[in-house]
């Protein structure tokens, strides 16, 4: 009866703290294992990098930060600035992106609220705030409901800009910070990200080194974005949006900024 429930219950409470008794014992046997191994690297003359040459290991890190070798390039992507904007394209598509290209910024709210439109997507959407996109024309897209700030779970749509575009593989490099919450990154299910073609760079080397020549040291996050988020998990079927958006649209501004 209920007397027997309480003494079985019991009886599970003892035995797991006497689990726990064994595993407390059993890592504190382990610990002392690892200080004699040590102790005895030590006796042995074995470096283990914890005094001198740890310093002499962080000046040579120290020295390639500041002057970094650049790995190797491919070749695709030794073009011309037109070819490398044209290579981008045609990567970004290959990897399921779609890309409208505009003559200026001025095209860019008009091209978004059209691309919503045309895949019956909603107008409400996040935007990083960003002074760049807060600097275009948006009236000429009354339709669209934008918020600034970072992505929330509910935003079905989320705008942001760009650092650099890679044209080897048509990948975005996104940057974090106050002016690009990474959130619009991942949550969204529809992301866009408006571009300029004196964005785009031969190869991750030029995006790097781009990065570096702003004198402003790196940010807390880079991310590169190929395409939509994707997986073949499962029976190595091609999945969209598994970890991220199923959509990556990129508006390219091919021009300058117009008045509005």
């Amino acid at each position: 009866g209920e007397s027997e429930r309480l003494a079985n219950s019991q009886a599970r409470v003892e035995e797991e703290q006497d689990e726990d008794e064994r595993d407390r014992a059993l890592l504190e046997r382990l610990r002392e294992q690892l200080r004699e191994l040590l102790r005895a690297l030590d006796r042995s003359g074995v470096s283990l990098r914890r005094g001198a040459d740890a310093g002499e290991a962080a000046a040579a890190i120290a020295a390639r930060l500041a002057d970094p070798r650049p790995n190797l390039v491919p070749a695709r992507a030794m073009l011309d600035h037109e070819g490398q904007v044209a290579l981008f394209v045609a990567m970004a598509e290959e990897a399921a992106a779609t890309v409208a290209r505009v003559a200026s910024e001025h095209d860019v709210p008009q091209a978004v609220a059209g691309y919503l439109a045309e895949h019956n997507l909603p107008s409400a959407a996040a935007i990083a705030p960003d002074p760049a996109l807060d600097a275009l024309p948006w009236q000429r897209a009354p339709l669209l409901a934008l918020r600034r700030g970072r992505a929330e779970g509910s935003d079905a749509v989320g705008i942001t800009g760009a650092f650099a575009a890679v044209a080897e593989t048509g990948t975005l490099m996104l940057n974090s910070g106050p002016e690009h919450p990474s959130t619009l990154n991942s949550l969204p299910d529809t992301h866009i990200v408006v571009l300029r073609r004196d964005q785009v760079v031969g190869s991750y080397e030029d995006g790097w080194a781009r990065l570096r020549a702003r004198g402003r040291g790196m940010p807390r996050t880079v991310t590169f974005v190929t395409g939509p988020s994707r997986t073949a998990d499962i029976e190595q079927t091609i999945q969209l949006g598994a970890h991220g958006p199923r959509r990556l649209h990129i508006v390219l501004v091919d021009g300058a900024a117009q008045e509005a």
